[in-house]
């Protein structure tokens, strides 16, 4: 069997292919555990704002598997709200803000994995 170049181009393509789909499953199942930390309580195991706390809030959590509400709000407002808490992109004193708990890293696989979850595409 004659191996070309092309051949190896092709193998180095899917080799760095397979290691970014790769890298992409690890950040999404380091988001996973991040919002099953800091989010579930508020947001609900199944994403949807039906928290266990949320029976005792003034205001109900968002519901991130909304895709028309998720699909309509800008990854940097996403970005903000878990950065900065409601306040800073004026919803609800109940969001606390995660700065210093979560890095801006952290917080940008967190609004990817939103995107996942409300079946929506970056904005």
């Amino acid at each position: 069997m004659k191996f070309s170049l092309n051949h190896l181009y092709a193998l180095i393509a899917l080799a760095i292919a397979a290691c970014s789909m790769d890298a992409a499953k690890a950040d999404e199942a380091h988001a996973v555990k991040l919002y099953n930390t800091y989010c579930v309580q508020c947001h609900g195991v199944n994403r949807d704002g039906n928290g266990i706390n949320s029976a005792s809030m003034a205001v109900k959590p968002r519901d991130h598997t909304d895709t028309k509400a998720m699909g309509d709000t800008p990854d940097e407002t996403l970005f903000k709200a878990i950065k900065g808490g409601g306040l800073a992109v004026s919803k609800s004193v109940l969001m606390p803000k995660w700065e210093g708990v979560l890095n801006d890293d952290e917080i940008k696989e967190l609004v990817a994995y939103l995107r996942v979850v409300s079946k929506t595409s970056a904005k």
